[in-house]
């Protein structure tokens, strides 16, 4: 599968160059991924800040938050946290969790913050969406450049390997009497997937598109970026990674 990736107008945008930006402002990609487990996410959230000890009221950014569950939830933990995303229509529902310890904000994630975080997660592969691999090196830096000194990211990606692995070419999914035709392939490095289905008489087409990245790549773009790769996970257990049978791809770095 292509991992679901972090939208609400009556009638959806047409579809533009930059998919992300159309699919993930309508609401049917809510309604397609309405089933994903909060509490596997919570979860991670308690093991991953475990694991970085971060002091109470650490600044946290959760980068491309989407409707904001894993920022929400980070501040029930006791952060001061920042959810940021390119859908203004996600971040006007975040918005209604909003307080004095949780903001979201409209952001680019190739643009670095002017205030610095204790933490950084881009969670849930919401990384590789660009056409250049340029773009993806510019978030790399930003969020490098919006780190505190003693300050720590995460990237929570998927395992590309054992995504191409296991893909299931074709399936159909119903939720809320809407029927989802999906469509997966991997072609010029990207694993696709074409979403087909009609909605009160109107046919529509939408298109998720993430670059296979392998943690071979990321080291070199770390490298190119002057990032320290720390560690390794391969589930939201942290469990060790292995290339082709672990779920996940979740690096620490700094």
């Amino acid at each position: 599968m292509v991992e679901e990736t972090n939208p609400e107008t009556s009638n959806p945008k047409p579809e533009t160059k930059n998919w992300y930006i159309s699919w993930f402002d309508t609401p049917y990609y809510h309604i397609l991924y309405k089933d994903r487990n909060y509490r596997e996410a919570q979860i991670f959230m308690d093991n991953l800040t475990h694991y970085l000890n971060l002091p109470e009221k650490a600044k946290v950014l959760d980068l491309a938050c989407g409707k904001g569950r894993h920022a929400i939830y980070l501040n029930q933990l006791g952060f001061d946290v920042v959810g940021a995303d390119l859908s203004e229509n996600s971040i006007a529902e975040a918005n209604k969790n909003a307080n004095e310890n949780l903001h979201f904000v409209v952001h680019d994630k190739r643009e670095p913050f002017e205030q610095k975080f204790d933490a950084i997660f881009n969670l849930f592969t919401s990384f590789g969406y660009f056409e250049n691999r340029e773009d993806d090196l510019k978030t790399l830096i930003a969020i490098k450049e919006s780190l505190s000194e003693y300050g720590f990211a995460v990237i929570d990606f998927m395992n590309s390997q054992n995504v191409i692995d296991n893909l299931i070419p074709q399936e159909t999914k119903e939720v809320d009497g809407i029927i989802f035709h999906i469509k997966r392939s991997v072609i010029d490095g990207f694993i696709r997937k074409e979403i087909d289905f009609d909605d009160h008489g109107e046919a529509f087409h939408f298109t998720e598109k993430v670059r296979a990245y392998t943690l071979e790549d990321f080291q070199n773009m770390m490298t190119e970026t002057g990032i320290y790769l720390l560690d390794t996970f391969g589930d939201y257990k942290l469990k060790k990674f292995h290339k082709h049978t672990s779920e996940r791809l979740i690096m620490i770095f700094k």
